[in-house]
């Protein structure tokens, strides 16, 4: 059924994996007061004076987006607990993935823009993403509980 718990815990981690991708991640003040970094779901970009120069990160938007996708799928396959764990497993892995990139752009890249003693600041989809980790968890056990459940009432009859 779509109104157990586990539904709600998939649902928030596509509201979270939404604002992530439109909101910045992060954000580093350079030496001079005009000067930034920033770092979003699809660039990377470095103000210094005049010139901008902006990487493409758009392997991080691609897992936000599909990590968001298979929760929306997730929801739907309700008579099927064990593809809901299975799914849950897959997007604890891209999960892990995006926080790898997100600390390799923020800690070691960032490290060289601006003053190298200052790690900047993570911002809202920061916070998205570790809030969509800690509701996948809970849906997975929610789900594993239902299939427990289950399991015990076919034992029964």
């Amino acid at each position: 059924m779509i109104q157990r718990v586990q539904t709600i815990f998939l649902f928030l981690i596509v509201v979270a994996m939404g604002v992530a991708l439109s909101t910045p991640i992060w954000e580093k003040a350079g030496l001079k007061s005009p000067e930034m970094a920033h770092l979003t779901a699809i660039q990377y970009s470095q103000q210094q004076g005049i010139t901008n120069y902006v990487t493409s990160v758009w392997y991080l938007g691609l897992l936000l987006a599909l990590v968001g996708l298979s929760s929306l799928y997730a929801i739907f396959q309700y008579r099927n607990r064990l593809t809901q764990t299975a799914l849950c497993a897959v997007n604890a892995l891209m999960l892990t993935a995006i926080m790898g990139i997100i600390l390799y752009n923020t800690l070691y890249k960032g490290k060289e823009y601006g003053n190298p003693a200052d790690q900047g600041e993570f911002q809202l989809g920061f916070y998205a993403i570790i809030g969509a980790l800690i509701c996948n968890a809970l849906a997975n056990r929610f789900i594993r509980r239902d299939e427990k459940l289950v399991k015990d009432s076919d034992r029964l009859r």
